[in-house]
């Protein structure tokens, strides 16, 4: 069955990643980290996601498990209609051809035995895409797109620089024609300076290829720049979901006011702190997992924990003290 243009690409429903501890003791209580804890999104094609929040939040085990390089605990995973998270053997495999990852740290995310024009040909030799003979032409021809010079396919990842490894991982990204890429902290090792430069690439090769990303950063300013819609996450559920302009604009959720009061440049007189640490994922309480360092938390929010709900088109939050009219309780 083939999608509409209005269908999303993806569709997240629901998804649980749980990993288990082991026991000590056979008898004691089985106890697992709740690392994503019923997340559920959609995004459309040709567009960029993003989600963002602080370290421990879940955002990279959600964009590994939509990768199906972490198995799910529960919940779907459609991709224009398939359930990954159902996908085993050969039916996965050919299924990733449409949708690849650039990753975190550029230089242990490519093998260093291998030559760079080696290591962005080789998903084209894994998934047999495209004739043998014509292969060698488009790894020239991504070379150049990245920014890249046919002649460095010769060279091994170390004689390159950290700016010009992720753009050999952008190529390998690149060589499926994929209708998805997953970007995990894809600069947050780079130098600043570089940064910029890769974030632009980014977007130059959107437009150009028309695919969508699904993007994770702890960094709010790559979020503004590069994403068309955000995602708030915070121990393993997502608090807020809108369009960039709507998010940075209006957030209605506190611990999105929180996150945006902190970041680089904003008046200090108008941040927002927040006390105390975030609950154990072992052992999470009950009602929402923000209330022990919300300063308007109310009795209702440690007995019952909000679900995310539609506010206006397109925005949504979860938060009881936020009313269906919009007003937030910092307002």
């Amino acid at each position: 069955m083939s999608a509409s243009a209005s269908d999303p690409l993806l569709k997240v429903c629901d998804l649980k990643v749980h990993f288990p501890l082991r026991r000590s003791n056979p008898l004691a209580l089985a106890k697992s980290v709740h690392a994503v804890d019923g997340v559920s999104f959609a995004m459309a094609r040709g567009r960029t996601f993003g989600i963002v929040g602080e370290s421990g939040s879940g955002k990279t085990t959600t964009a590994l498990t939509i990768m199906r390089l972490i198995a799910p605990t529960s919940g779907t995973i459609e991709f224009e209609g398939v359930d990954l998270a159902t996908q085993t053997g050969a039916a996965l495999q050919r299924a990733r051809r449409r949708f690849q990852m650039v990753f975190q740290d550029p230089l242990s995310s490519l093998n260093p035995r291998l030559r760079a024009g080696a290591i962005v040909r080789e998903p084209l030799d894994l998934m047999q895409i495209g004739e043998v003979a014509t292969r060698g032409a488009w790894v020239d021809e991504l070379f150049r797109r990245v920014g890249l010079r046919p002649e460095q396919r010769d060279l091994f990842p170390h004689q390159f620089s950290g700016g010009q490894r992720q753009r050999i991982g952008i190529a390998r990204a690149l060589a499926s024609r994929p209708d998805l890429i997953v970007c995990d902290e894809p600069v947050s090792a780079l130098d600043v300076a570089v940064r910029a430069q890769i974030l632009n690439l980014f977007i130059s090769l959107q437009k150009d290829f028309g695919f969508a990303y699904l993007f994770i950063s702890h960094d709010l300013g790559v979020m503004r720049h590069m994403c068309d819609d955000i995602a708030v996450m915070y121990l393993g559920r997502i608090m807020e979901s809108a369009d960039r302009a709507s998010l940075f604009s209006r957030p209605l959720h506190p611990y999105t006011r929180a996150l945006l009061s902190a970041a680089p440049g904003r008046d200090r007189a108008g941040r927002v702190k927040l006390v105390g640490d975030p609950p154990n994922p072992i052992d999470l309480p009950p009602g929402c997992r923000f209330a022990g360092r919300c300063r308007f938390a109310e009795a209702r929010c440690n007995a019952e924990e909000p679900q995310l709900r539609v506010i206006e088109a397109g925005h949504l939050v979860a938060c009881h003290l936020v009313s269906d009219a919009g007003h937030a309780p910092q307002e």
